[in-house]
């Protein structure tokens, strides 16, 4: 009785998870179809510089300044609550010529909380930044990349493409490293068509502040150029 208690404990817990334990995309699987985009093979110079977790009224308006000194494009995947939060801080991002993206309401992990949380955190997001760029692009980012065949069809059905990063292009500047390895990292590894992982909020991002100061100038100076995740799309090939 122990063990069938357990069983069906385990099974009611999987449920109320929305099949939490769906297995998440493979890149090799769904690359070529174009719906998830890791990196743009190209032969500009061209670089999408994007920043997670906000809009942040401390460093958000920060990097927008830098981004306008250097001419400089990028897009943000905001959290819905935020953007309800700091309504004029994503009116700021919006006038000053980039692009926003859906990184759900709150942040959760679909790998933790499974489809149904996630597909509704999507759709709330969704409703939310309609009402700053209706139209196109339609971006969607999973917090922390995870994502399974189900949440892919329900975003993709809205008209979304799922942006995630070149994997050598993960910062991990949330975990504060230090501004000259975080300016190191996107600088040694900088490739045509890099989508680069940033953050703008969830935390302290005083050094992703001062390591764009230095990447920036540098990688203008070899010739790089810097753009929205839409306008990066526009040099893919056609699958």
């Amino acid at each position: 009785m122990k063990y069938l208690y357990l069983r069906i404990l385990l099974i009611s817990l999987l449920l109320i998870n929305g099949n939490a334990s769906a297995e998440m995309i493979k890149r090799r699987e769904v690359e070529p179809t174009g719906k998830v985009v890791w990196e743009v093979p190209t032969q500009n110079k061209v670089i999408a510089l994007t920043f997670d977790d906000g809009p942040s009224p401390i460093y958000t308006p920060q990097i927008l300044a830098l981004l306008r000194q250097y001419n400089a494009h990028a897009t943000f995947f905001t959290i819905g609550s935020r953007v309800n939060r700091y309504p004029h801080i994503t009116q700021q991002v919006i006038q000053a010529g980039h692009d926003i993206g859906n990184h759900t309401m709150t942040h959760p992990y679909e790998n933790r909380n499974g489809f149904d949380r996630l597909r509704t955190e999507f759709l709330n997001a969704h409703h939310v930044l309609q009402q700053y760029q209706p139209n196109q692009p339609k971006l969607f980012r999973p917090p922390g990349g995870y994502i399974d065949d189900a949440l892919l069809a329900e975003v993709n059905s809205y008209g979304y493409t799922v942006v995630l990063w070149s994997y050598h292009q993960d910062t991990r500047d949330w975990s504060s490293p230090g501004v000259q390895v975080i300016a190191n990292h996107i600088i040694s590894h900088a490739r045509n068509g890099d989508i680069v992982l940033l953050h703008d909020g969830g935390g302290n991002r005083t050094q992703t502040v001062e390591a764009l100061k230095i990447i920036l100038p540098i990688l203008q100076k070899q010739g790089y150029e810097f753009v929205r995740v839409s306008e990066l799309l526009r040099y893919r090939s056609v699958h």
